[in-house]
């Protein structure tokens, strides 16, 4: 018994996790972590993230160490004789090296690296807002559809109540049997207005379901949010919404690292032209081993740890490397350089003017959509008003059934209008929202 009321309840449970309606909030945080390109940028940034790592470690000394073994045999020269000159020696050392001076070249790949990570942080931030921004259009979308469903149903309700009215009228003689068949028709072309936008509701959720990159779509859907019907005209400025979008829009920070960057490459490459210092130390021993002495009866080598002993030595130096010609090959590169820092700059302006451009276009459609929507709440009333007549006018005898469902008909599109013209709407206004750096709700 404990077993099933654990299968149950376990059951119960997975049914309500299915059934979980996810917020805007909510799709936009799944979005951001686990979209692919966003982890592709991730790798992209711990690549820089490493660079800048080996750019500190350059300032760390280079320690090396050696072991080598050598073995010769044949005739060496004494005089005018040769005599039997077969050895084997060995030698061990380490030794380190460090730069000294280089104008500066050490503290300038390091800050070169570091405007370099910066702009890769930003990178996956610019990814983020774009994939936010298409979460969220998507997400009205799918809101717009199950309005429409609404309004569907709405009609369908009344196209049924029609016919049931049109069939006892009918039954009891007073209308003519074409009044129900009409009011039949009207009722099934109601029905399949109402599959069409419950299929439109299916296919917005499937659609946000693919750019949340979900396996199991089947059980998803978004909470519904309540938008209230009387809307406000928008009073951004694109002077205000510009100037807040430039210092916020990571694409643009992303611009401006790019160019730290190439300014400080070109201060790296310049430092070819100045003269560079290094220093050394070393220490190291040596064992050598006449194979032949015991057979010519000479003196007997010293063992391996002794001559190791006998043989250790260090060293020291300062080494100064003058550039003097080097085919003009640095003075090349210092310009190719000059013309990354004009391609970055360049790139500033295409990402100012991008976002300038972005701007416009949303406050323009927000004026746009909220006169659209103004228009539109008036021919949803005009168009109330004259259903309203027609539905009277066909009880009272005075006007067709067929001009009643024309009504019905004009009332159905222009609800749809307004919630078209509502929804784009406040998307318009969500994209001034998120240019002024306000994160996307709703």
């Amino acid at each position: 018994m404990k077993k099933v009321l654990t299968v149950v309840l376990g059951l119960a449970f997975a049914g309500l996790n299915a059934q979980q309606k996810w917020s805007l909030r909510e799709c936009v945080d799944y979005a951001v972590k686990h979209n692919l390109q966003v982890i592709q940028n991730e790798y992209s940034k711990q690549i820089q993230d490493s660079n800048l790592k080996i750019a500190q470690k350059n300032y760390l000394p280079s320690v090396n160490a050696s072991v080598g073994n050598n073995v010769s045999f044949g005739q060496a020269s004494l005089g005018t004789t040769s005599i039997r000159n077969d050895q084997f020696s060995n030698s061990a050392n380490i030794g380190a090296d460090i730069l000294i001076y280089n104008n500066g070249r050490l503290e300038k790949t390091i800050r070169k690296s570091q405007f370099d990570v910066e702009a890769s942080q930003y990178d996956i931030e610019t990814i983020k807002n774009d994939i936010s921004l298409q979460i969220a259009q998507q997400y009205l979308t799918t809101l717009l559809n199950k309005e429409i469903v609404k309004i569907s149903q709405s009609a369908t309700e009344n196209a049924k109540k029609q016919f049931d009215r049109a069939k006892i009228t009918t039954e009891v003689g007073t209308t003519a049997q074409t009044i129900v068949a009409e009011a039949e028709a009207a009722w099934a072309r109601e029905k399949q207005n109402l599959k069409t936008a419950e299929i439109n509701v299916g296919r917005s959720l499937f659609a946000l379901a693919q750019l949340l990159q979900l396996k199991e779509y089947k059980d998803f859907d978004v909470e519904d949010v309540e938008v209230d019907d009387k809307l406000t005209p928008q009073l951004f400025s694109v002077d205000d919404v510009l100037n807040l979008a430039y210092g916020n829009q990571p694409q643009i920070k992303a611009a401006e690292s790019r160019i730290k960057s190439a300014e400080t490459q070109t201060d790296v490459t310049k430092t070819a032209f100045w003269p560079t210092l290094t220093a050394s130390v070393g220490v190291g021993t040596f064992y050598r081993n006449l194979l032949n002495t015991d057979y010519t009866g000479g003196t007997k080598e010293p063992g391996f740890f002794q001559q190791y002993k006998d043989n250790f030595g260090q060293q020291g130096g300062v080494t100064l490397n003058i550039p003097i010609f080097n085919k003009g090959i640095t003075k090349l590169q210092v310009e190719q350089s000059k013309i990354n820092e004009n391609i970055a700059k360049t790139t500033l302006e295409q990402q100012k003017q991008t976002v300038r451009q972005s701007v416009q276009q949303a406050q323009f459609d927000a004026d746009a959509n909220y006169e659209i929507y103004l228009s539109a709440v008036e021919a949803a009333k005009s168009t109330k008003l004259a259903m309203e007549f027609a539905d009277k006018s066909y009880t009272a005898g005075r006007t067709t059934i067929y001009d009643l469902n024309i009504a019905r008909n004009n009332y159905a599109n222009s609800q749809g209008s307004v919630e078209q013209a509502k929804f784009n709407y406040i998307f318009s206004l969500k994209l001034l929202n998120f240019y002024s750096g306000i994160p996307l709700t709703l």
